[in-house]
């Protein structure tokens, strides 16, 4: 039977609901003071975007909301979606002195969104772009968390940045593919707002090889951000993959995203194949919308996911199911859908997955979500740009530092660049990028070391010919 929709508008948004609940004024203050304001705070060490915690949090704790919030996103633009999506457990909340001392961290997460949400309900636009404008015009490709970062701080600095964006939105995956539970579009399509608001361009529904040709990027832009992100999502390779109601992760994802909540389609019993935080993710929308079952199934035990521990005990209360050393064989089902995955036991020997002989059986099911991974974008850049070095796992080589890429005009951030990480991360290196376009950071990679066809010189050149900063006077 097709998939369809269970709960009602009423019911899905009751099920729908955050997980955390924004504080109000008074819960913020009171947690506010549990901040020691650690001089050589280890809270900012750990925060990718390096954002001043114990000097935001010191703000907010004295009624300081608007400067709190401008603190904030003078270090991450993105501030309203991090506060809701970063893994703070692992970052600053993980470096944080009171859990060390009390067992219990400050909950900067929770206290960044009440700064952010503070400026986005009152309409706050807080930074300024600069007012000594220069004549370097980069072109951005990916309207993605790091393509924001590297578009903003262009533009703060007195740039023109142009993003590029083939759909309609911008925001990659903030707007398009975190948990409804996380953050609502809603909240990065406004972070993608206030970026246009200091100037940047944004073109959507424009595809670099279809709209716009990748040479006239290089022709008539001083130089080029790539934030592509991550590509479509792996194949099982196994039979009954192309059957009726057997959707990529991200895809259902951005259903819930684009559709009304009582409109996404969904199975009773849907099982969910990955062990990385995009499979919790679906597991547990999938259970939110009213799935009766919804089962992760991953080839090694718990202890190898990919998902953090925290966000498999979210799976956990919501009901979700873990069946752990499997992997998918066939899935069974005919043209009016899924009946059922047929899967069999592994064993780890040496590090790799075998499997187990005469182990399989078929697990009942009707809807199947793969969350196995997305396709690195190193095909289609190098297609854009032949002469880009990528390395063998499809990530585009870069300087560590400065981002630029073998093609001196050429920088990149982002998924595209590390593999899959944070959007904090992303915007760190997009933000990054963009000082090393204007020239405020030097490279410590030769271009030789990123398969360059041959060598640029000393180091890098850089492409706008703007005077490079010494590391002593940055």
């Amino acid at each position: 039977m097709p998939i369809k929709p269970i709960l009602d508008a009423q019911a899905v948004r009751e099920r729908m609901a955050e997980k955390f609940p924004p504080y109000s004024p008074q819960e913020a203050l009171t947690e506010a003071s549990r901040c020691l304001f650690c001089f050589d705070a280890p809270c900012i060490m750990a925060c990718p975007t390096g954002i001043d915690i114990p000097t935001f949090i010191r703000k907010i704790s004295t009624g300081n909301n608007q400067g709190a919030a401008k603190t904030i996103l003078s270090s991450n633009i993105l501030g309203a979606s991090c506060a809701r999506v970063c893994p703070t457990s692992e970052l600053c909340e993980g470096a944080c002195v009171v859990l060390t001392r009390e067992g219990d961290p400050v909950k900067i997460g929770r206290l960044q969104r009440h700064a952010t949400d503070f400026a986005q309900k009152n309409g706050l636009r807080l930074l300024t772009p600069s007012k000594e404008k220069t004549s370097l015009r980069v072109a951005v490709v990916g309207a993605g968390p790091a393509g924001l970062a590297c578009a903003a701080e262009l533009a703060m600095q007195g740039a023109s940045a142009t993003v590029f964006e083939r759909k309609p939105l911008g925001g990659g995956l903030n707007t398009y593919g975190i948990a409804y539970y996380k953050m609502k579009p809603e909240i990065s399509v406004s972070e993608v707002e206030m970026i246009r608001e200091l100037g940047v361009e944004f073109r959507y529904d424009t595809e670099v090889g279809r709209d716009v040709s990748p040479q006239s990027l290089l022709q008539d832009f001083d130089a080029v951000f790539l934030g592509v992100g991550l590509g479509e999502g792996r194949r099982l390779g196994i039979p009954g993959e192309n059957l009726p109601d057997v959707v990529d992760a991200i895809e259902f994802i951005e259903w819930i995203h684009k559709m009304p909540l009582d409109e996404v389609p969904l199975g009773r019993n849907v099982i969910v194949l990955g062990g990385g935080n995009t499979a919790i993710d679906a597991v547990t929308q999938a259970r939110r919308l009213g799935a009766d079952v919804a089962t992760i199934i991953y080839r090694r035990d718990a202890s190898a996911m990919g998902a953090y521990e925290f966000e498999q005990e979210f799976a956990l209360q919501d009901g979700a199911r873990f069946l752990f050393g499997a992997v998918p064989v066939a899935i069974e089902g005919d043209e009016n859908g899924v009946t059922g995955l047929r899967t069999a036991r592994t064993i780890v020997r040496n590090g790799r997955v075998e499997i187990s002989p005469g182990s399989e059986k078929v697990e009942p099911c009707d809807m199947i979500i793969k969350a196995v991974g997305q396709k690195k974008q190193g095909d289609i850049a190098q297609k854009w740009f032949p002469d880009l070095a990528t390395d063998a796992e499809g990530r585009i080589l870069h300087d560590p530092v400065t981002h630029q890429t073998n093609v001196p005009k050429i920088y990149v951030g982002g998924d595209c660049a590390n593999g899959g990480r944070e959007v904090v991360n992303a915007v760190a290196e997009g933000k990054k990028a963009a000082q090393a376009i204007l020239g405020k950071m030097i490279p410590v990679v030769q271009p030789s070391r990123l398969g360059a066809k041959k060598p640029y010189g000393s180091g890098f050149e850089n492409p706008v010919r703007v005077r490079e900063l010494q590391m002593s006077k940055s």
